[in-house]
């Protein structure tokens, strides 16, 4: 199977569960939310070359995550804006948003060489989620701009972080049973 033709299976299978439903179910942007980073996951797997090698996909992917949701869910708890169908006062930001972009974000940076469409599936699949989350009216437009900004500058902050820190050290990540061990060798 040929370059081409992986990357074009693995995109397509990647946002398949979410679409099954039709859009405007009640999981689509659950799943939306996670497409990117499926997508990240399967390219790879599927032998797509990227930019890092896995563990240090890994490591700044999950610092990626972690970053751009702390911040998410820090904002959603301190500023209390209400939603606009008045379920909770946790409209601002839009943590689907913020997860989809981080998401897309990390996917441009470690196969948008490989191709442009590649970044251009990852980033309407966020906006496809963040459009969701507004029309059904989980979220102002607003929410979702900031959601997609902490997303977004989360990413390049763990990559310009990353690549300070990391350049040219090994990094290891395995999974002990119970989560996640990173090791950096630094000399």
């Amino acid at each position: 199977m040929n370059t081409k033709t992986r990357i074009m299976a693995a995109l397509m299978a990647a946002p398949a569960p979410a679409l099954a439903g039709g859009i405007g179910g009640e999981t689509t942007d659950d799943v939306l939310q996670l497409t990117p980073w499926a997508a990240v996951i399967a390219l790879k797997a599927s032998g797509i070359d990227s930019r890092h090698e896995w563990p240090r996909l890994a490591a700044t992917a999950a610092a990626s995550m972690a970053v751009s949701a702390g911040v998410a869910y820090t904002l959603k708890h301190t500023v209390s804006e209400q939603r606009p169908d008045g379920s909770d006062d946790h409209s601002f930001p839009s943590g689907h948003a913020t997860i989809a972009f981080a998401g897309a974000t990390v996917l441009h940076k470690e196969f948008g060489k490989v191709s442009p469409w590649i970044s251009v599936a990852g980033y309407s699949v966020a906006t496809l989620t963040a459009a969701d989350r507004v029309m059904r009216d989980r979220h102002h437009w607003y929410d979702v701009a900031a959601g997609a900004a902490i997303g977004i500058l989360s990413t390049e902050l763990c990559y310009f972080v990353g690549g300070k820190l990391l350049k040219d050290k090994g990094v290891a990540v395995a999974f002990n049973g119970r989560g996640f061990d990173v090791a950096i060798n630094i000399r």
